[in-house]
């Protein structure tokens, strides 16, 4: 007869950390308080822990959070794919360096190192976009140093590449947990109404589970709703007014 014992494991834990070699990405890192002639900027922490509390709303069946999940998604991929058409288009200058020019990585003497806790993907797949940035302007600088574009285009792409982590903080500054299970949808009731009221109505697939985003947590609890708070950090503030405000998925 087999011996039966109980296997005592811990969790998990892996250490992760991010390194940047430009002031550029590291003042998004850090966001930027308002002051007289300037927009806020949310932090890469404020929108961390958005992305976190949006995902255990979604695992408590909330699906506002689905949806918000759903327009993070969309925005941080399309992002991405931006990002790199940036980075073609770089590729391209760089292969009009003389062949018997070698030129290196230009990489930071003292970069930054931060550690990263982060609990959603959604958060990671937003700094994975920080780091493409990070990439996008050290190569653009070095072209600028290389005489392969002037200072208009260095200014120009590196604020396209601004733009596109801005523009995700945007959306991701207007995402709140609705307090709203699916039960409060399925009765039609004041508290799915008034999330109506707030945030617009989610598309149908997105009210009835059957679209979710690919990060979306299982379901764990249809327990009754709470009062509805904002998914944000005490630094969330307004980001840059560049954001589209057709950014949501149909």
């Amino acid at each position: 007869m087999a011996d039966h014992f109980q296997l005592n494991l811990g969790s998990l834990r892996s250490t992760i950390t991010l390194t940047l070699h430009t002031h550029h990405a590291a003042r998004l890192w850090q966001g930027r308080l308002a002051r007289e002639g300037s927009h806020p900027i949310m932090s890469m922490a404020a929108y961390i822990n958005i992305t976190n509390i949006l995902k255990q709303a979604a695992a408590q069946d909330d699906p506002f959070a689905d949806w918000f999940m759903l327009m993070l998604e969309d925005k941080v991929l399309r992002a991405k794919a931006q990002m790199g058409q940036l980075m073609e288009q770089v590729s391209h200058l760089e292969k009009l360096l003389p062949s018997q020019i070698d030129v290196g990585d230009n990489l930071n003497i003292h970069p930054v190192t931060l550690p990263l806790f982060i609990a959603s993907q959604l958060g990671f797949l937003a700094v994975y976009l920080l780091t493409d940035y990070d990439t996008l302007v050290r190569r653009v600088l070095l072209a600028h140093h290389t005489a392969l574009i002037g200072r208009p285009d260095m200014e120009g792409w590196i604020d396209q590449g601004a733009h596109q982590v801005r523009s995700l903080f945007g959306i991701a500054h207007r995402c709140r947990v609705s307090g709203v299970t699916r039960s409060d949808v399925a009765a039609d009731n004041a508290r799915f109404q008034e999330a109506v009221d707030k945030y617009g109505r989610p598309p149908q697939d997105v009210l009835d589970g059957e679209r979710r985003s690919q990060f979306a947590p299982p379901i764990i609890a249809v327990a009754g709703s709470t009062e509805s708070e904002p998914a944000s950090a005490s630094d969330d503030v307004p980001a840059d007014d560049e954001t589209d405000a057709t950014d949501k998925p149909s």
